[in-house]
């Protein structure tokens, strides 16, 4: 059977669909074959339903398969509809949105399937039941819409990593993708997470395995480590077929936290691979010897979730019951063994107030990282946070079906002096946090800041779009080796520090 992925990836940073890769692997283990379209104005292939039609006609798919956020699931539904218009071909639908909120995303009638949770198994289960005329209605893992009804069958335990072929990068247009990310290659070395933190999906996807299975959650098998000769094999292959490979950036929702792995890891590492490599962190699983054993490994950054520099937040809001002691000391960890750090913030937190959003500010003035990147929360459906915001009247919900990212501006509504702050912090961040470290340039960005502060919405709209380049010109002007300082670098939500911006993004 031939499957078309389509992946709408659209006015957001470009990303590899790790979902795709593998699912693709899988499929053409099982005797199918696969196509993508990878739909992203970045990479060249813009929203163009003409140009997408006639793509899908060329490869002239038997089953079309959407993996979808929930930040592109208003173009999904336009790329559907116009599909659904001249083919009779299935449209299934998978990823994130579609298992945070299967019933609302079957019921628009756009998709005859729908995939929870993981889809491997059920995918090929799948193809070859419509390849062969058989049932339908009773694949775990598959939802089916028969005019009108919805057949929803539970979801099978966790497949064991082992058992999937290596990721199939090829149905990505791979070296245009490392070219247009520097160099840049990501990659996994695991699923899973096991914290719960009320902003991210993980919580929920182990709610559906553990309510749709039996089995406790401990026992789930969620949190799951590829060998570490797979991976290592995995980078191998990626080295010799593509080029300008210069840094791999592992996008495991948390790389440390197995440190039996992580040091079996970094030992064959060193020995295979010469290329540095990018991982997250979490402050309270990382200490002196992990810092240690990834730098000799070629760690170059090591990525830390922070979120908020308010206790409250964290622990009420965000479900990150961390302290700020925990912070400074993973950091200082970091920086003794000459890594370079990012730190991850989010702003227009429900029920956050101006000095919480101060805090942090003041904790990264306090930590001073490499870098650090900030997002705009954005109310995932399905996740406790969105129950909070939802609950708390935050969300304009006009602006969240037509939000494409988190990083652009917020969709909720806490009252016209606080969303004008929080879009002069998402423009100006950087200036904020020089502000309140304790480098020379400090006393600089105060007064930025202030008059940023002091503007009116009128004034503010005539220079918001002028922020990027302004930074710049400061920065640029700052070249004194005393003038160390934050600027925004490689994208608009993230802060580099000045003796590091030749580094690239991650």
């Amino acid at each position: 059977m031939k499957i078309l992925f389509i992946y709408p990836n659209l006015y957001a940073q470009i990303g590899f669909n790790y979902g795709v890769g593998y699912l693709s692997s899988f499929l053409k283990s099982r005797g199918h074959e696969t196509a993508l379209l990878n739909i992203n104005d970045r990479l060249g292939y813009p929203l163009d339903l003409d140009r997408i039609l006639r793509d899908v006609k060329r490869f002239g798919p038997d089953f079309i398969a959407f993996s979808v956020v929930t930040n592109q699931y208003q173009y999904t539904l336009q790329i559907a509809e116009k599909l659904r218009e001249v083919l009779s071909v299935p449209l299934s639908i998978g990823g994130v949105h579609a298992t945070m909120a299967p019933e609302e995303t079957l019921q628009t009638g756009l998709f005859d399937f729908l995939c929870v949770g993981e889809g491997e198994l059920a995918l090929v289960d799948l193809a070859d039941a419509l390849e062969n005329g058989k049932d339908v209605n009773h694949i775990p893992n598959i939802w089916h819409y028969d005019r009108g009804t919805i057949h929803a069958n539970p979801v099978r335990p966790f497949i064991s990593l082992e058992d999937i072929p290596p990721i199939d990068y090829d149905i990505f247009d791979f070296q245009k993708m490392i070219d247009a990310k520097d160099g840049w290659v990501g990659v996994m070395a695991s699923r899973g997470c096991p914290f719960r933190c009320n902003y991210c999906f993980n919580h929920r996807i182990v709610d559906i395995y553990h309510k749709d299975t039996g089995v406790n959650v401990r026992d789930l098998h969620y949190l799951r480590q590829y060998p570490v000769e797979m991976i290592i094999d995995d980078l191998k292959k990626l080295l010799s077929r593509y080029k300008n490979i210069r840094m791999f950036i592992f996008d495991d929702d948390l790389f440390t936290m197995n440190r039996n792995y992580v040091f079996e890891f970094c030992r064959q590492y060193k020995k295979a691979i010469e290329v540095p490599f990018v991982c997250n962190a979490h402050v309270r699983v990382f200490d002196e010897e992990t810092a240690k054993n990834l730098k000799e490994a070629g760690c170059a950054i090591v990525k830390f979730g922070l979120e908020s520099g308010s206790d409250r937040i964290r622990r009420k809001i965000l479900n990150r019951p961390m302290r700020n002691e925990d912070i400074i000391h993973a950091f200082k960890m970091a920086d003794k063994y000459g890594i370079h750090t990012s730190a991850f913030v989010m702003i227009g937190l429900p029920h956050e107030t101006i000095d919480d959003l101060m805090l942090t500010i003041k904790l990264l003035g306090t930590i001073k990282p490499g870098r650090f990147r900030w997002s705009i929360f954005f109310p995932f459906i399905g996740t406790k946070a969105y129950n909070i915001a939802k609950d708390g009247g935050f969300i304009d919900w006009e602006k969240m079906k037509n939000l494409a990212n988190f990083t652009d501006a917020s969709c909720l509504d806490f009252g016209e002096a606080h969303n004008l702050l929080i879009d002069k912090l998402a423009k100006a961040y950087p200036w904020f946090v020089n502000a309140q470290t304790n480098l020379p340039v400090a006393r600089l960005y105060e007064g930025l800041t202030q008059m940023v502060l002091a503007m009116g919405r009128p004034a503010w709209e005539k220079v918001r779009d002028t922020m990027r380049a302004l930074d710049k010109d400061l920065s640029d002007s700052l070249t004194a080796p005393e003038a160390r300082h934050y600027a925004i670098r490689f994208n608009p939500f993230m802060g580099v520090r000045s003796d590091w911006m030749e580094r690239g993004e991650d």
